[in-house]
């Protein structure tokens, strides 16, 4: 496995909080008016609480009771009316929801049918298409050409052909290979960033003799991971996003006790939460978790899962107070961590692989400089500029660990 992978879908699933924050700005600037609350307002209750009552008091003891009394009622009050906003925000929420697909209707019928087809960027090669022998017998394989739980396009449907045409001529010739020689040849070329694309396309070429053999389902499922952080496209990203999740949903049920296949299916989550609303997003972080822990559970010694596991830490231990009530209010309970949580685990990935990623010392940096162990970030924000900026994941955490550096020198 590579030392250091792009991650982005850490920054969406990660629980979803950003899309936390983005439901506090929706719900001051978007909602209806007629629940629409003044939060300044709210906040300033006490002041507005004392002008009003400060003209009637005496100076009797029940009387000071009454007013009390009379402040913790209007309160109260008040709390109730934002409990009841917050109902009614559901609602809201439950009823765009009902109505998006209504609305992709209505806009087709409203083009007369058209659907525009997307064309792959020049810069990412698509995988290769099979001879038109290999695709007419394939078309022939309902098994996997259903759509899976959320109505995503499986791996072999004539959707991905017809979105994604590959200018280059057809393949041709597929070499033979027996499972063994394909997963080694596979992973080999993986190892280089510049070749993952090939590799990708190896598989899809063996595609139909190894698509019941679960270490080549999640190698697949992997692959498409890979063409997902190599797409610049947003089209392409869910695209492969939508299919690789598709393959590790296939893996884990074949294989439940595979870590591999937990793995991926939580990455392919990960990434495919980035086109989700607020609340797909959370319940995708919750399954993110779950398969991220099983993972850990099969695989104990793999560096790749606790930094994982640490973004995923680190990126709940920065909810502020508001944006976890907002949730719970939401959505229920939502996973809680620490800086220090975070720490361990990426503590744990320097212990297993010393150096993993640039990546993993720039939060280890972070975490410190959180705890206000500047000794310790400098000397992290150090490492980190040793190791060699190989993925553009290694340009991010270069640009990061600068200013980690330049904020711990103030």
């Amino acid at each position: 496995m590579p030392h250091s992978t792009n991650r982005e879908m850490i920054l969406g699933v990660v629980v979803g909080t950003a899309g936390i924050s983005l439901l506090l700005l929706w719900y001051h600037k978007v909602r209806k008016p007629r629940t629409a609350m003044d939060l300044p307002k709210f906040l300033s209750l006490g002041n507005s609480l004392d002008l009003m009552t400060l003209q009637d008091e005496v100076p009797s003891g029940q009387r000071t009771t009454e007013i009390f009394q009379g402040r913790q009622l209007q309160i109260l009050e008040k709390l109730n009316e934002l409990l009841t906003n917050m109902e009614e925000l559901k609602e809201e929420i439950r009823v765009l929801k009902e109505a998006i697909p209504k609305l992709e209707e209505y806009i087709q019928c409203e083009l007369g049918g058209k659907v525009t087809v997307h064309k792959i960027s020049p810069q990412h090669r698509a995988r290769k298409r099979k001879l038109a022998t290999v695709q007419s017998s394939a078309t022939s394989n309902s098994s996997e050409e259903a759509e899976s739980e959320g109505g995503y396009v499986t791996a072999n449907t004539d959707t991905e052909e017809q979105s994604f045409p590959v200018p280059k001529a057809f393949n041709t010739h597929v070499e033979e290979l027996n499972l063994d020689a394909l997963i080694q040849m596979a992973d080999n070329l993986r190892v280089n960033e510049g070749k993952k694309v090939e590799s990708f396309e190896l598989l899809c070429d063996h595609k139909e003799k190894f698509r019941d053999e679960i270490e080549f389902i999640w190698r697949f499922a992997r692959a498409y991971g890979d063409m997902y952080e190599l797409s610049t496209n947003t089209q392409e990203k869910k695209h492969y996003a939508n299919i690789g999740k598709t393959l590790g949903e296939k893996a884990i049920m074949r294989a439940p006790e595979n870590g591999y296949c937990h793995l991926w299916y939580a990455v392919l989550c990960g990434y495919v939460s980035e086109f989700e609303g607020l609340q797909n997003k959370i319940n995708y972080g919750y399954r993110f978790k779950e398969h991220l822990d099983k993972a850990i559970e099969f695989l104990p010694e793999e560096p790749f899962l606790y930094y994982l596991k640490g973004r995923y830490c680190y990126s709940v231990s920065k909810l502020s107070w508001i944006e976890k009530k907002m949730a719970t209010t939401l959505f229920g309970n939502i996973p809680s961590s620490t800086v220090q949580e975070a720490l361990q685990n990426f503590l744990k990935v320097e212990e297993l692989q010393p150096g993993f990623s640039k990546s993993n010392y720039v939060f280890m940096a972070k975490c410190y400089a959180d705890l206000n162990q500047i000794d310790n970030a400098m000397k992290f924000c150090n490492l980190a500029l040793l190791l060699p900026c190989i993925t553009k994941e290694d340009e991010d955490a270069q640009k990061e660990v600068k200013k980690i550096s330049t904020s711990l020198k103030r």
